[in-house]
């Protein structure tokens, strides 16, 4: 686990709609922090700051350091992140406060080592698949990890890496991997072929049916010249 991410906020005494639409207009970010049995509460941040942040993949996953009007910083993780269908604009953020020793779920990033050098990709001209790009794991806030590795070196066209054989950390455990013999242990990257798009060469029916067709204009136009 790497250390915590400090987030600067402050708090937010203006709600609804409007409220929201005035704060973006003015460069910052509507956002809410909850959890541990705390109360809900409204935040602000600075909108340049929150682009840089979500600009890192950690930021997504790891243990967040959430300061609040300058004062002592609080863990959190990023639950959701709001943004503008077509401008790059950040509209809402969600924090959620975490527990010291409390089990939690966070999504965490797949990295895939080696996909040059794989063995279906430069020797076989296969070419990579890859279904997920992320996997979901339940740990305490001290065992989250940074990444879920996965080494493409040896993989061979038709191979494939499934749930079940990703090698999980000590005190991490997939959500999505459910009790064996069930159907949750689905593939997250696959070699395949390259798909091929094959000309077919003309048969001699056909050739002798483009022959007939042609010898019958023929005919057509030498009785048509003669009347």
């Amino acid at each position: 686990m790497s250390d915590d991410i400090l987030v600067a906020a402050a708090s937010r005494t203006v709600f609804g709609k409007g409220a929201s639409r005035r704060l973006r207009r003015e460069n910052l970010v509507p956002a809410i922090v909850y959890g541990a049995e705390d109360e809900p509460q409204a935040l602000q941040l600075k909108h340049n700051e929150v682009i840089k942040h979500l600009e890192n993949e950690s930021f997504y996953s790891q243990l967040l350091s959430l300061s609040v009007d300058g004062k002592e910083t609080v863990r959190t993780v990023l639950r959701d992140v709001q943004r503008h269908p077509f401008r790059q604009q950040i509209l809402h953020l969600d924090f959620q406060r975490v527990v010291a020793g409390q089990a939690l779920q966070v999504t965490v990033p797949l990295h895939f080592a080696n996909e040059d050098t794989c063995y279906g990709v430069k020797t076989e001209s296969g070419m990579i698949n890859k279904t997920d790009i992320e996997v979901t794991v339940s740990c305490r806030p001290r065992d989250i990890p940074e990444s879920i590795d996965i080494d493409m070196l040896e993989l061979k066209i038709g191979d494939s890496v499934h749930l079940s054989d990703l090698v999980m950390p000590e005190g991490v455990t997939l959500v999505d991997l459910g009790e064996k013999g069930d159907d949750s242990d689905r593939a997250v990257v696959s070699v395949i072929a390259q798909r091929t798009v094959v000309e077919e060469e003309p048969t001699e029916a056909a050739d002798s049916d483009a022959e007939a067709g042609a010898e019958g204009g023929d005919e057509g136009k030498s009785e048509e010249s003669s009347d």
